[in-house]
């Protein structure tokens, strides 16, 4: 019997099984690869919004900073304060990721690198990057490998003044980057692990269960990442402010869901703190530099056409170096406070709505005034600002006495844009300060010719002493008891080739606000201590002539002076009782506790300090109890007066008597006639001095005069 294959039921349901099983295997490989395809997707879409955001906060990051760098040291750059400059260099250099911070000069040679001791001053920028900064004038971004390069260009006006870089390392951001996407890669991975234990376990369940899966697959993790996808590129776009997606779920893609908030709400705080940063003066909580540029280009140019003035204070507070140099940069910044909350009352009563205050940096405050006749309001809140910052300030326990210089522009009789407004503005508040400093000047075009004519003569006084224009002429000083020589005055002149002559009062106050006078000063004293130590001594009276250096108000708040004066008898060889060092009064009554430890330090060097130009300042004779001198110059302009007017007879008498009763020797400047000095010394002047008694001559004029 012939047997016969027979395809049973059996062998169907093997068959159909097999089928079915391979299709099941199939479904299970191909979602399988899909689920690896789409972890891949998700890891890729992860990666490029990561690196988008975070390229993107950089780079915002880096012109917010730049810029608020660029604003911030213009003034500082322009006057070469390379205190100023490290200052603001070194506290963007403590930045998260920056690496360096440069401020160069318009040849891309390095002002500031950062460092204390500035190594790399002078140097020129080498880097593959710098000569794309050094040649933009605009804000500009570079990459490299390790670093991305923000850089602006500095102006004041038209002129250049330089331009400062940032470089951030990009190796933090890469590994950042790459830690953030390797823990969602791992977090993935975890994840479809999991899913393949749901496949093998269901794998019996036939195409409903596969279909299933994969719904749950795209329902639990394509659209949460898709959606993170999205929200990443409005953050990417700076829309901080889009909805924030939410989970309860407590699984991986719950916390990345709960992470990416997170974050969201960290990059908006740290944009708004930059952008407060960007525009608020973070000592006093005024309105910055940039801001008050911006609201005053959108305020001028609402205001052109519309027949509106407006005005513009610059406000200075004077010698305000002198409390930092003083009593520290904690107490100056308690300074800047108080002065900021009394300018901002006086702002707030007088200004009017409109009015705007802002800090400009350092001890300068600028003030929008746009109510009304800005002319008149202008006017009387100067003249309150004048009256309510002279007061005095209670710093540390201690009473500090300043001032304020205020200078006023008009918009639009003075200038119609920014730039010129704050230019005019600056100029005016200048002229303040040459007019006596706690006082306001309004702006005038011939302040223009004044300022180049002050520049002009500051540029020639650099290097005049090295171009042998300077020289000292001595004044003789006589003794009124016998009309003998016994020291003269060290009186320095200039004599410019172009300028001729030019006068010490012009000159001297040129080289004291520019700081000239800190390496003029030292220079002055060498070379007089020179010049006496070889002049001969008087055979019969056996008292060698002295000579008597002005020391400025500069030289005198630098601290500096006693070692110089050490330095300079040592290596001249002028015994230290032939020198004396000439004081202002009011340069040792503005600051009486540091000026009589000083003093009292020069004293032990042997050297006599005496007070120029005594009785000017009058507060004087109270002041000769407490302050260590050795003799007092009365003012010339009490001399030249005393025989028309009783009161400064009187004056110089008292100032004869009380010196004298304090054992202090008194000197007369300025005798010019026979009469003033037999007034004099009727009444027990010491030492006199003037044209009458001898011009000023030269070192070796004098020396024979001694013969």
């Amino acid at each position: 019997m012939s047997t016969k294959l027979r395809f049973g039921l059996q062998a169907r349901f093997l068959v159909a099984m097999a089928v079915t099983l391979a299709v099941v295997f199939a479904l299970l490989a191909l979602l399988l690869q899909r689920q690896a395809a789409m972890q891949r997707e998700v890891d890729l879409l992860g990666r490029e919004a990561m690196q988008s955001m975070a390229v993107d906060a950089l780079n915002r990051r880096g012109e917010a900073m730049v810029e608020q760098l660029a604003d911030s040291l213009i003034n500082p750059l322009y006057y070469s304060d390379l205190d100023a400059i490290g200052i603001i260099v070194r506290s963007a250099s403590r930045q998260p990721d920056v690496s360096y911070v440069l401020v160069y000069d318009p040849t891309g040679s390095i002002v500031h690198d950062g460092s204390f001791d500035i190594a790399a001053y002078g140097q020129a920028m080498n880097d593959p990057l710098a000569a794309a900064a050094i040649s933009s004038g605009q804000l500009l971004a570079q990459w490299s490998p390790h670093v991305v390069d923000v850089s602006e260009a500095i102006s004041m006006g038209n002129q250049r003044l330089g331009g400062v870089r940032v470089g951030y390392s990009l190796a933090a951001v890469r590994a950042s980057e790459e830690r953030a996407a390797e823990n969602l890669n791992s977090r993935l991975q975890e994840l479809g692990k999991r899913h393949l234990g749901w496949f093998v376990a269901l794998l019996a369940a036939l195409a409903a269960v596969c279909v299933a899966i994969a719904w749950y697959v795209q329902a639990t993790l394509v659209k949460p990442i898709r959606q993170l996808a999205e929200a990443a590129n409005a953050i990417g776009v700076g829309n901080y402010d889009a909805k924030r997606l939410a989970s309860n779920r407590q699984d991986e893609v719950g916390e990345l869901v709960r992470a990416f908030g997170d974050m969201n709400d960290s990059i908006a705080r740290h944009d708004r703190d930059v952008r407060r940063m960007a525009y608020t003066d973070a000592l006093t909580g005024l309105t910055n530099r940039l801001a008050f540029r911006e609201s005053l280009d959108h305020r001028l140019m609402m205001l052109r056409g519309a027949g509106r003035q407006l005005a513009l204070l610059f406000a200075d507070i004077d010698d305000f170096k002198r409390v930092n140099d003083t009593l520290g940069h904690e107490a100056g910044d308690e300074v800047l406070l108080q002065f900021a909350n009394r300018i901002r009352d006086a702002v707030e009563r007088m200004g009017g709505d409109e009015s705007l205050l802002a800090r400009f940096g350092g001890d300068e405050f600028v003030i929008l005034i746009q109510n009304g006749d800005v002319r008149t309001t202008a006017t009387l809140l100067a003249e309150t600002l004048v009256k309510e910052l002279g007061q005095p300030l209670v710093v540390e326990g201690r009473q500090v006495f300043l001032g304020t210089s205020i200078g006023i522009t008009l918009f639009p009789e003075d200038a119609s844009g920014a730039t010129a407004l704050m230019k005019n503005g600056d100029i005016a508040m200048y002229q303040a300060k040459v007019a006596g400093k706690n006082c306001y000047r309004f702006y005038s075009r011939a302040m223009d010719q004044a300022v180049e004519r002050r520049v002009h003569m500051e540029q020639e006084l650099r290097g005049a002493w090295e171009r042998g224009e300077l020289s000292l002429l001595y004044q003789p000083v006589i003794r009124m008891s016998d009309k003998r020589v016994i020291g003269a005055e060290a009186l320095l002149r200039w004599q410019h080739p172009v300028m001729g002559a030019v006068a010490p009062s012009v000159f001297i106050d040129v080289a004291e606000q520019s700081g000239l006078i800190e390496s003029i000063g030292p220079r002055v004293l060498r070379a007089a201590c020179m010049a006496a130590a070889q002049w001969s001594v008087d055979a019969d009276t056996q008292e060698p002539p002295f000579v008597a250096v002005n020391v400025s108000p500069r030289q005198l708040r630098s601290g500096d002076l006693p070692e110089e004066v050490a330095t300079c008898l040592r290596d001249t060889g002028l015994p230290a009782s032939r020198l004396h060092l000439e004081l202002t009064e009011t340069a040792v009554i503005s600051d009486e506790a540091h000026a009589s430890a000083l003093l009292a330090k020069l004293h032990r060097t042997g050297v006599k300090v005496w007070l120029d130009d005594f009785g000017t300042g009058f507060s004087g004779l109270s002041h000769l109890r407490r302050v260590p001198v050795d003799g007092v110059k009365i003012d010339r302009s009490f001399i030249a007066d005393m025989q028309r007017d009783p009161d400064d007879l009187a004056l110089t008498t008292a100032i004869i008597a009380m010196a004298h009763s304090l054992g202090i020797t008194v000197v007369a400047e300025g005798v010019e006639k026979e009469a003033q000095f037999n007034i004099l010394r009727e009444r027990g002047c010491d030492l006199a001095q003037g044209y009458w008694l001898g011009y000023p001559m030269s070192a070796s004029e004098f020396a024979q005069l001694l013969i």
